[in-house]
């Protein structure tokens, strides 16, 4: 069937609105929530959107609207109240960065729906799978400026629809992870991603990130820095995402050939700070960036325990119906193979999970010895 709106959504845009929305929160055993920004179209990103659902109401919350959000903080951070989110990485940090909003007691259906060893664990499949609900997920609404205001109806159903029907879900998943024996596996990822905070990128690192960075020479890393600098500084000037003011190719073309003749039209407004950007870079020191430490095992013997490891998790994951990531990380199978001595330290490293070395590091260490 297709999904329709069982609830009346209330929209939230004033103080008293939302303590009369958390006063009717309060008593829920769980809550249904899903945010919405708009880092395609404004730079910084805004929060533009909290959405929640509890059994008996729904609610839009307008956070370009209503910027203090802070009373919502008592009922999300409350232990009691189960949070019901698909794919929370992203809404925990976007509450973290723009509201100082923190969750405890988060269900996340996303890898709920992974622990089960489902085949699709995007919502809408989900929905469909689960529960026989097809909602519509528009491409316009999808990449639609949720800072644009006002609102039409139509973009407020489609923003609401994402939590109307995860309390159901949670329930389906929960009871589907309980029967595999692999709550506790999902719980102990719940309770590592209520930890996740936002980090700012380093203002100094961050321009390693564009793309063909790792083509150019020192000189040309100085020069891409102090381009970035200006595209970060023009972009928050015009509160328009990097991308617009220049595209990576174009950074990285200027950098490695640091001059702006030959310009194309679309960068002739920026001649002037371009320019500056250009002279600063080529008068600054080159930046040297050490290689990374290696991961890679580079033997042939190292690479053929790897192979080896690899096809262990595969197996292992096969049987489970589980994604191999999910029994053992890469990183840790890498390392493995490089010192296959260091077994009982690393399956203590900060990456591997209690479930996994309870589960799976006794196979491992067998198959280590196995082939040793």
């Amino acid at each position: 069937m297709t999904a329709s709106l069982p609830l009346p959504i209330e929209i939230i845009t004033e103080s008293a609105l939302l303590n009369a929305a958390i006063q009717k929160m309060n008593g829920s055993a769980a809550i249904a929530l899903d945010t919405e920004s708009n880092s395609s179209h404004y730079y910084p990103e805004q929060l533009c959107l909290i959405q929640i659902a509890t059994c008996t109401h729904s609610f839009v919350i307008d956070t370009i609207i209503l910027k203090d959000v802070t009373p919502l903080g008592k009922i999300l951070a409350d232990a009691s109240v189960m949070k019901v989110i698909h794919g929370a990485d992203y809404d925990i940090r976007c509450l973290d960065r723009h509201a100082g909003l923190h969750i405890r007691n988060l269900y996340d259906t996303y890898i709920a729906a992974r622990f089960a060893g489902l085949p699709e664990v995007g919502l809408a499949a989900l929905l469909r799978d689960m529960l026989g609900v097809n909602i519509i997920k528009s491409k316009r609404l999808q990449t639609a400026d949720w800072g644009r205001r006002p609102l039409s109806s139509e973009a407020i159903d489609y923003a609401a629809s994402d939590v109307f029907h995860l309390l159901s879900l949670q329930k389906i998943l929960d009871k589907k992870l309980q029967e595999l024996g692999r709550n506790t596996w999902a719980a102990e990822e719940f309770a590592r991603l209520e930890e996740v905070r936002y980090t700012a990128p380093d203002p100094e690192r961050a321009f390693l990130s564009v793309k063909g960075a790792e083509s150019l020479d020192p000189r040309g890393l100085a020069v891409l820095h102090s381009l970035y600098l200006f595209r970060d500084e023009e972009a928050r000037r015009q509160h328009r995402p990097p991308f617009f003011i220049m595209p990576d190719i174009a950074l990285v073309s200027l950098a490695a050939s640091p001059t702006t003749d030959g310009m194309g039209p679309g960068l002739q407004r920026y001649r002037r700070g371009l320019q500056q950007a250009l002279h600063d870079g080529l008068t600054a020191a080159p930046i040297q960036i050490p290689p990374p430490p290696p991961y890679e095992p580079s033997t042939a013997e190292q690479i053929k325990r790897l192979s080896h490891l690899k096809v262990w998790r595969a197996e292992l994951a096969a049987n489970l119906n589980l994604d191999p990531s999910l029994i053992w990380l890469t990183p840790s199978l890498q390392r493995l193979a490089r010192e296959p001595e260091s077994f009982d330290s690393e399956i203590h490293s900060a990456g591997i999970r209690r479930y996994q070395r309870e589960q799976f590091a006794a196979s491992l260490k067998n198959f280590l010895a196995a082939k040793a």
